[in-house]
């Protein structure tokens, strides 16, 4: 027990589910965050009396911190307990060893890293900082789930201050091949804090290949056990180590509610209304390099050049949302989009008339978000690399309608699942891609029916609800038989099927 609190699940990311920030008048005010995560963990935390450990969005320690979370969690159900950073810090765990190494490095851009040691050095400091924070909060019978990149070193840090409850971490982003991941300076410190856990998870099959294969290669005395199931076993210089793959997703009956809500169908008649007799195409994305989005909208020009009959019967509406503003590499992201998008509409656009390309910089609205993914009838997710990529579940969570139609690309995580319904592209090709276009454009209402369906089916059965389920059953099972490779929806080779338009 901890302060009288009964062992249960304690969850660390880079973030708190709320955040913290200045109000007007000298004070802090908190904000709920967004997400998948939140939305799939708070249910289980409010079930188990649990705990959420991360930063919580504000430099520093605000007077009365403990105050508002405290409010704030008994509200909620469950505990929230800060750990702080000052700006250096955060600036150097965040920005520089999260964001300018790991992020580029397991998205195969290694030429954009940045290989500080003082990014590092921080790196361990603050990972260290997050175990402090646990160990104050959780007893030897709790689970300790820890998520994402930031946090890899967490659980040898913890064994490091004598904390031995059981640990978990997911990665929600790929895990690179191991001619990639051997250009990071601390691959090895890497992997043996990552062997501490006692669960790792990954997002596709090809990703725990990956990270099987560096383990195999870097490292010594590691055995393998129950090859071609979901979950393995490692072996180890410490404990054996489980390892699976566990595809996150959304809260699908949440999604195909609020996209069903009258404020949305009204939203969506006047979107129609706007551009009647054309067929959306949607893009939104994040402004990051990872989502290929000059790429796709060279794909876009390409289409409409050799493709006539397009003009006046399409339009693109590609939103970006705001991200990392901060860091050069991102403006000058968002002024090569501008361009393009710019050149394009300069080419196409008809005096009066049609203009091909509707481009938003902004963050959009619950409801707009629904009403451009009911709208839309192609959807184009074309990212370089991407973990699992949720954009490609929401579109057809909110395809209530059935008539539309997925691009996705090929090295997005979803593309293990969502294959036999997705038309599938290499993002890096803009003659397949604006094949694509036009072939999403004509597709018969009828085929495009049976491939949403099916892809529709797929994220209902495997919904963020499965996703926690089968990772903490993992955990927690004695018997890893129960876990055979799930062949229904993940293919035993994790390499996309590229079937032919």
């Amino acid at each position: 027990m901890v302060g009288g609190r009964r062992s249960g699940l304690i969850v660390a990311s880079n973030r708190l589910p709320v955040v913290v920030a200045p109000a007007a008048n000298g004070d802090y005010t908190l904000t709920r965050g967004g997400g998948g995560l939140i939305t799939a963990l708070l249910p289980v935390l409010r079930n188990r009396g649990g705990i959420w450990v991360g930063w919580p969005g504000i430099c520093g320690e605000p007077p009365g911190l403990d105050r508002l979370l405290e409010s704030a969690g008994r509200e909620a159900g469950y505990g929230l307990q800060a750990v702080t950073l000052n700006e250096d810090e955060e600036r150097k765990f965040y920005q520089g060893f999260s964001n300018e190494i790991v992020w580029p490095l397991f998205h195969d851009l290694h030429s954009l890293c940045t290989f500080d040691p003082s990014y590092w050095q921080t790196y361990q400091t603050v990972n260290r900082r997050y175990a402090e924070v646990l160990a104050r909060n959780c007893t030897d019978g709790d689970f300790v789930w820890v998520h994402d990149y930031h946090l890899m070193n967490v659980a040898q840090e913890l064994h490091a201050i004598g904390v031995h409850a059981k640990t978990a971490f997911f990665l929600h982003i790929p895990f690179p091949s191991v001619d990639i991941f051997t250009k990071l300076p601390w691959r090895f410190q890497v992997l043996h804090a990552l062997l501490e856990y006692d669960l790792i998870g990954f997002q596709t099959l090809r990703d725990r290949r990956n990270f099987l294969d560096c383990v195999r290669h870097l490292m010594k005395d590691v055995t393998l056990h129950g090859r071609g199931q979901q979950v393995v076993t490692v072996t180890g210089p410490s404990h054996q180590v489980r390892v699976g793959n566990f595809p996150i997703s959304i809260d699908f009956n949440d999604f195909v509610k609020r996209a069903a809500a009258a404020e949305v169908s009204a939203r969506v008649q006047e979107l129609k209304a706007l551009l009647p007799e054309h067929q959306l195409i949607l893009g939104v994305d994040r402004l990051d390099y990872t989502k290929g989005i000059p790429e796709r909208l060279a794909a876009f020009r390409h289409a409409l050049r050799h493709y006539p009959e397009l003009h006046e019967r399409v339009t693109l509406i590609q939103v970006v949302v705001p991200s990392r503003a901060d860091i050069p590499e991102y403006n000058s992201l968002k002024t090569q989009i501008e361009g393009l998008v710019g050149e394009i509409n300069g080419e196409f656009t008809r005096p009066g008339g049609w203009v091909p390309i509707h481009y938003a910089y902004r963050n959009l609205t619950r409801l707009d978000l629904l009403a451009y993914y009911r709208t839309a009838q192609i959807a184009l997710v074309t990212p370089l690399k991407d973990g699992m990529n949720l954009v490609a579940k929401e579109y057809c969570a909110c395809s209530i309608e059935e008539d539309s139609t997925l691009i996705l690309s090929e090295f997005a995580g979803a593309a293990a699942e969502l294959q036999r319904g997705a038309l599938l592209v290499n993002p890096y090709d803009v003659e397949g891609v604006a094949d694509a276009i036009y072939h999403a454009y004509a597709m018969p209402k009828r085929e495009r029916r049976a491939r949403m369906r099916r892809l529709r089916r797929t994220i209902r059965e495997h919904d963020i609800f499965w996703w926690v389920d089968s990772f903490l059953r993992a955990a927690i099972a004695k018997d890893l038989s129960a876990f055979p490779a799930p062949r229904d929806y993940v293919p035993s080779t994790d390499e996309p099927e590229l079937l032919p338009f």
